[in-house]
Order: C-alpha cells, then structure tokens, then sequence
C-alpha cells in the first residue's frame, strides 16, 4: 500500500472520556516536540492538510483523532520536552497519556518517533522507559532520515544502543516524508499489528 486513501480529522480531546465512543482499533503517534508526528501523519494518508504542522515546537496540545479508512485510528499525542506556551501543564501532559495507556484496549500500536539525525535526548530515554512500563507493541521510526549522510546512517544502531540500551532491529524504521517507499514501508509494518 502506498498510503492511507481516505483520511478524516475526528475530534481533539484533553480528557480519555471525550475519546470516540467507538470499538475501532488504535495506532499512537508519539514523539518529542517538532520531530514530525504531523508531517508523517499527512505522508501516510497523502493529506498535506489532514494534521496541522509548524515549525514551532510545542503546537500539538491535545490527542487528535484521525479516522484512516473507515476502519482505525490514528491518535495524535503532544509533543513532549518543549512548549512554546508557558501556560502549557505537563502535569496534565503526563496524566492525559497515562489515561489514554491505561488499559486500552484499542491500541494496537505505538509508533513511537525519534529524530535520526542525533542520538536520544533525556526526554526521549525518559519517554521509552515510560513506555516500556506498558505491554504495547511499539516501533521506533527514525524521522527525516533523507537528511543522513552513509556515516550518519552507521551510527543510527550504536546512538540507540548507547542511550535505550539493546533495540530489536525490527522495531526500527528508518523514514523521510520525502521517500514514499519508507512511507510505504511503515504502512506495512502499521498494517501487520492491526491484523493481528
């Protein structure tokens, strides 16, 4: 599959009870502020106006749900580590996700976004170990991957290893808004764990 064919923005919640009240199957997309969690949202549905991206960090402040196919959903979280407004509550960050984690059962997948070009930040470390806490399938895709030199590519492993310990190399997705054929990749991946 090349990309998702029909894409529609659902609704914004900042409470897990305003969730849709439906039984369809969920895929998490999550990363630190400005990493491209909106722009990969857009590239899998081939909407460039689906999610709204900017080049301010901290823009995303609730869970966005985006109904893909008619059939699951893409849920949108914040953007961890930055806010451009001060006035933004990362306690109330931390417990909107929690509550969404918390026995969900709709959640298939955890597409879990880090930026390639640089080694794991303390909020990324931070973020994983939270997430390890929960028994979701996870990946990692690795984004703006067009921007890597062969060298920087190398050491894509070792920065992982180094920060989040031993990775399953399956878990890892090397991606670039501008090469279709990752994007076609991670849909495939995606697709694999909804079936299951």
């Amino acid at each position: 599959m090349e990309f998702y064919k029909k894409s529609t923005f659902v609704t914004s919640v900042v409470d897990i009870k305003n969730k849709p009240d439906t039984n369809l199957k969920e895929v998490m997309i999550v990363g630190k502020s400005n990493v491209g969690k909106s722009s990969l949202i857009n590239a899998l549905t081939n909407n460039s106006k689906l999610a709204y991206t900017s080049s301010k960090p901290g823009h995303t402040r609730f869970l966005n749900y985006y109904l893909i196919n008619d059939s699951f959903y893409f849920v949108d979280c914040p953007g961890y580590g930055y806010s451009a407004k001060k006035d933004f509550d990362y306690k109330l960050y931390g417990k909107l996700v929690e509550s969404y984690l918390n026995n969900n059962k709709n959640l298939k997948l955890i597409v879990f976004l880090l930026d390639s070009r640089h080694e794991p930040t303390s909020d990324d470390v931070d973020f994983y170990n939270f997430l390890k806490e929960y028994d979701y399938n996870f990946i990692l895709v690795m984004t703006k991957s067009d921007k890597l030199n062969m060298s920087m590519r190398s050491k894509i492993k070792a920065n992982l290893a180094n920060k989040l310990g031993d990775i399953n190399d399956k878990r890892v997705l090397l991606t670039s808004i501008e090469n279709k054929k990752s994007i076609s990749n991670l849909i495939d991946v995606i697709e694999e764990y909804l079936e299951v």
